[in-house]
């Protein structure tokens, strides 16, 4: 241990010595290990943004039925274009053809203007809901109370808003029990949801719920609904969709050889089509930013075979002294992987720097976990020490009898 912290006192020694060599050498590393951690932090915030604005709209353990499912193909498009719409009496089906399915909400959607004196918005989505909706995580309050089960069966004209929306129509005010106006019609306001931000730059909290039947009666009732489930338990999520598919089918009269006409899905069937859609990209990403890695790591090996060089002497005379072979490679190890390790540091905070600088021009989510502290340090010592091990073995095999004559 000692020997190390001796090695490592030369190494710094060395550095200082020769301050505009030394940041020369990092500089590489430097610009490297940004790149690499700007990269991976932006990475890392995408994908808990995007796992989390997933989960806010489908908990992990409810799964939907709507009239196209998922859509990644024109193909996949012609094919389901002429599926029936989703109708209340789906819902009634699974709720009487399932046993491991505790609760089914009916979900109707729209796009209206919402007023609230000279305040208005534009194009708010309108979203009209049946009575298990309080199963759901999906609307937990800021303040107010939820739309009772009463007011839904009765069709009666209250609203729960968006956090967005009774932001920007209330201000300061407190919006509960008052009136706002949604395409022409009254409402009055009894609750507002928890804010749940912005993905990319656009918010998730510009919407307002409605009673379905209030929805259907005031704009219009042939829409094609989005049906939620809830399994009688977690463990159960994929039994539940099984047998949920088979109530769909039987309550459609499908034959075995007709495929199904609707989409059924979950949480995860997003999250997985997220991951394939940017796990390649990510890949090469990152691929061709740690390429600068590389470069920076031959800069690090020519500058020590330069100093091995400089140095002939003082090794030959190290090695005259008594030093082994281990020693000296030891010594010009630790100064490759301090030099490295120092990039890595600066690498690394200007890294999240950079970031964050990105984040708040972009809007685009940043995350920083200690693992990317551990990323940064960790390939700058594994750099030092590949790179480093060329150098090293050369110097330990000068004969200190030829070194000493370069005195």
């Amino acid at each position: 241990m000692t020997q190390i912290l001796e090695s490592i006192q030369i190494a710094l020694a060395a550095i200082w010595a020769s301050k505009l060599r030394s940041f020369l050498t990092v500089l590489g590393n430097i610009v490297a290990v940004t790149s690499v951690i700007a990269v991976w932090s932006l990475v890392k915030g995408m994908d808990a943004s995007v796992t989390n604005a997933i989960l806010a709209e489908f908990s992990a353990d409810s799964f939907s039925i709507d009239r196209e499912g998922i859509i990644t193909s024109e193909e996949e498009e012609e094919a389901v274009r002429n599926n029936p719409r989703i109708t209340l009496a789906d819902a009634e089906a699974i709720r009487r053809r399932t046993t491991l399915v505790s609760h089914v909400m009916a979900t109707a959607y729209g796009n209206r203007e919402i007023r609230h004196r000279e305040h208005v918005m534009e194009r708010v989505q309108l979203r009209g809901v049946t009575r298990e909706y309080l199963y759901f995580s999906n609307y937990t309050l800021e303040r107010g109370r939820p739309i009772s089960p009463m007011e839904i069966d009765r069709n009666r004209r209250v609203v729960l808003l968006g956090w967005e929306v009774a932001n920007r129509l209330f201000k300061e005010t407190d919006p509960i029990d008052k009136e706002v106006t949604i395409g022409g019609v009254h409402f009055r306001v009894v609750g507002v949801a928890e804010k749940k931000g912005s993905l990319f730059g656009s918010g998730q909290d510009e919407y307002a719920v409605v009673p379905i039947g209030t929805l259907r009666q005031f704009f219009g009732g042939r829409q094609s609904l989005l049906l939620t489930m809830n399994p009688i338990h977690p463990a159960q999520t994929q039994a539940a969709m099984e047998e949920t598919r088979v109530a769909m089918r039987v309550e459609r009269g499908l034959k075995p050889s007709e495929k199904d006409n609707f989409g059924l899905f979950s949480s995860e069937t997003f999250l997985k089509l997220y991951d394939n859609i940017t796990r390649n990209i990510f890949a090469v990403l990152i691929g061709v930013v740690a390429l600068s890695l590389v470069v920076g790591g031959i800069v690090i090996m020519n500058i020590m075979l330069m100093v091995v060089t400089e140095r002939t002497a003082e090794i030959g005379l190290r090695k005259a002294l008594g030093a082994r072979r281990r020693h000296i490679i030891l010594q010009i190890l630790v100064e490759s992987i301090t030099l490295s390790i120092t990039g890595g540091i600066v690498g690394t905070t200007l890294g999240f720097i950079a970031a964050f600088g990105v984040s708040k021009a972009t809007n685009l989510p940043m995350a920083i976990y200690p693992s990317s502290v551990v990323l940064g340090i960790g390939i700058t010592v594994a750099v030092g020490l590949f790179f480093g091990l060329y150098p090293a073995s050369r110097a330990a095999k000068l004969d200190p009898i030829e070194a000493l004559r370069k005195e």
